[in-house]
This record gives C-alpha cells, sequence and structure tokens, in this order.
C-alpha cells in the first residue's frame, strides 16, 4: 500500500499504537480523535506536566505535538507500518496553568520516504476558552512496525 493512501479501521490502530506509549501514559494524555490525515490528543494540567512557574512544561507541549503530528501521519501509512519523528521545530506561542492542552496534528505532505504534518498545540481555559500556545512542524519516516 502506498504511504499516501489511509489505512483502513483508523482509530483502532491509532489507539492500539497510542496505547502502547509510556511516556504519553505518565503524563495523562489521551487520544480525542484520528481520521484520515488528522490527529488531536489531549493533556490535563496536573503537577506531571509543569515547570518550575506552574505553568504546562514545554517538553510536554512539544511531546503532546510530536504524538498528534506522528498520529497524524500514521493514519496514512500502510499497515504494518509505524512513523518516526526525524525532526520538528516548535515555536511556543504563550504558557497557561489549569484546564488542558489539546494539540490537533495534520498532515501536510505524505510522501514514500517523508511526511511532513503541523501540529497547533491550544489551550483550553476551564470555561472552554481556547488559546493558541504552540505550532510545530515536524518531519517523520515510516518504518516496518516492530510489535
Amino acid at each position: 500500500m502506498n504511504p499516501a493512501h489511509p489505512a483502513p479501521q483508523i482509530l483502532p490502530r491509532v489507539q492500539a499504537s497510542f496505547d502502547r506509549q509510556g511516556l504519553m501514559r505518565a503524563l495523562g494524555a489521551r487520544l480525542v480523535c484520528a481520521e484520515a490525515g488528522q490527529c488531536e490528543v489531549a493533556l490535563p494540567y496536573s503537577d506531571k506536566v509543569t515547570q518550575q512557574q506552574g505553568g504546562f512544561h514545554g517538553g510536554a507541549m512539544g511531546a503532546l505535538a510530536d504524538i498528534a503530528g506522528g498520529y497524524a501521519a500514521l493514519t496514512v501509512t500502510a499497515e504494518g507500518m509505524e512513523v518516526t519523528t526525524v525532526e520538528y521545530k516548535i515555536n511556543f506561542l504563550a504558557a497557561f496553568q489549569g484546564g488542558e492542552l489539546r494539540a490537533r496534528g495534520r498532515v501536510v505532505k505524505a510522501g514514500k520516504r517523508i511526511i511532513v504534518t503541523l501540529a497547533d498545540v491550544v489551550h483550553i481555559a476551564p470555561d472552554g476558552r481556547e488559546t493558541p500556545c504552540a505550532i510545530m512542524q515536524q518531519t517523520l519516516v515510516p518504518v516496518a512496525q516492530t510489535y
């Protein structure tokens, strides 16, 4: 199957891979949705994801964006394949406490050898208000699934 064609049963495939992510379990992240070329992941505020001043840590934001973009890429790869990040660049726009972060990844270009994604990270306040807090561009490569 060509990486540009989505694999069948996207959400169960992404959820099964996501469930194997020890870091996401440790941080308390959850998969919100996955469909062809897109993925959304949430990270609730907790003491596991803060920096010294009590805001969401940039490393947690980066990990969340990486996962959202990576799973968006996985939705366009063949069965029996996974993806791995080659590089990403992230810009932090604002810092927040409380509520949760949502990272929304989307595929920009899916090729046989590389996949380029973007991810927007937003903060959702307890009152439901959304504010941008980071944006990431990522390059991934399809690799054989080893489990």
